[in-house]
């Protein structure tokens, strides 16, 4: 559906107001938490549900947030043919939880009077991209991270960046590994001209990595520093992530886990080179910070991430956050799903719960099945919390 302009003049509002007009005014949980032995007992349940009817699962990292206090557990294995359970310090790359990261800087340019993010993309592009509008309607800047620009999956659109594709028994991402060992910035930037829309933007759901890319190359346009420099000085350096980031020093790398299909088979990584799309690796405590921030949405920027760019019934879509809303309490939440790795990241802001899943192999039903145990342990931190769909 489209974006209401009543939505749009929200937008434009909150982008425009200091940093004090963002205080938050929900009314904290006024439930006692669970004591740590009963959060651990309730993780600890959950997860052995998981292992056992998820076989060909191996090792799950679980961290949960509750009024303040964090408690990590892990599962499983590291690696096949290794008795040993995930290092709670573990790194995981998580894929599309990426792109929260990306709006979130979309939204501190803004705060910043950077951009505006209704603002058409062309604004931030060098040359003419006539291609870049359908009807007379532009991609906005907002569009780029709610997966309604029209843009395609990725850029080369090429039959074998398709994750659909047949005629290659690699996976995905090695496939997209090897295009990206020639293929750059420039070259993203040329492909973009070859796009062509087929509906307005805003108005129809067309997933796209190539969006979320952009929106990192217009972060570095404005800042005119690298997308990971931005991200670090930002996001990570503020909030002491220290195990958080797209390159991965030489020094950590044993701690990078290793991805695996429902088959058992090793897993490459995603390639660096989709950067705002999907290439962050971070550990469950780090992105326990990461949600204690954006809970708390005292910061401009956080809170203008989750400010809803459309609305469908009790759903709606942030800067790549999704809402689900009932009268009082807001399930805020993203899914990251690549070639032997799943990762959710929760937050129920209200109810002062976060939650974040790091699973090393990924098939269908062991994503769903991260999903069930993640409303498991929701519903047994507090009753009133809203489930994923």
């Amino acid at each position: 559906m489209s974006v209401e302009k009543t939505i749009l003049a929200g937008l434009l509002a909150l982008s425009a107001l200091p940093a004090t007009a963002y205080a938050s005014t929900r009314t904290p949980t006024t439930e006692q938490a669970p004591a740590a032995p009963a959060v651990r007992q309730l993780i600890d349940r959950a997860a052995a549900r998981f292992l056992r009817e998820n076989p060909q699962a191996v090792g799950v990292t679980v961290g949960v947030l509750i009024n303040g206090q964090n408690h990590i557990y892990s599962y499983g294995k590291a690696r096949l043919g290794q008795n040993r359970r995930p290092a709670l310090d573990t790194i995981y790359p998580i894929a599309s939880i990426t792109k929260t990261f990306t709006g979130t800087l979309l939204a501190q340019a803004a705060v910043e009077h950077r951009l505006n993010l209704t603002d058409d993309v062309r604004k931030y592009l060098d040359g003419e991209y006539p291609n870049l509008e359908f009807a007379g309607h532009p991609i906005r800047l907002f569009d780029l991270l709610d997966h309604r620009s029209g843009l395609p999956f990725i850029l080369p659109d090429r039959p074998e960046t398709s994750p659909d594709f047949h005629g290659d028994d690699r996976p995905w991402s090695a496939r997209v590994a090897e295009i990206g060992r020639t293929y750059d910035k420039a070259q993203f930037l040329s492909d973009l001209h070859t796009v062509r829309l087929t509906a307005e933007p805003g108005s129809e759901f067309k997933y796209s990595n190539a969006a979320a890319q952009l929106a990192g190359y217009i972060i570095e346009r404005v800042y005119g520093r690298p997308y990971e420099v931005v991200l670090r000085d930002k996001v990570l350096i503020p909030l002491g992530m220290r195990n958080t980031g797209i390159t991965i020093q030489k020094r950590a790398l044993p701690r990078l886990a290793v991805g695996y299909d429902e088959t058992g088979r090793p897993m490459p990584y995603v390639p660096d080179w989709l950067q705002g799309a999907g290439a962050i690796k971070s550990t469950a405590g780090d992105l326990l910070k990461y949600l204690r921030w954006q809970m708390a949405e005292t910061d401009p920027a956080v809170k203008l991430s989750h400010q809803p760019v459309l609305t469908q019934g009790n759903y709606s879509a942030g800067l790549n956050w999704q809402i689900l809303s009932n009268s009082s309490r807001r399930l805020i939440w993203q899914e990251g799903n690549i070639d032997g790795f799943n990762a959710l990241c929760i937050q129920q802001p209200e109810l002062r719960i976060g939650l974040i899943i790091l699973a090393n192999e990924e098939d269908r039903k062991s994503a769903h099945g991260n999903s069930v145990m993640a409303n498991e342990i929701l519903s047994g931190l507090d009753r009133r919390a809203i489930t994923l769909p």
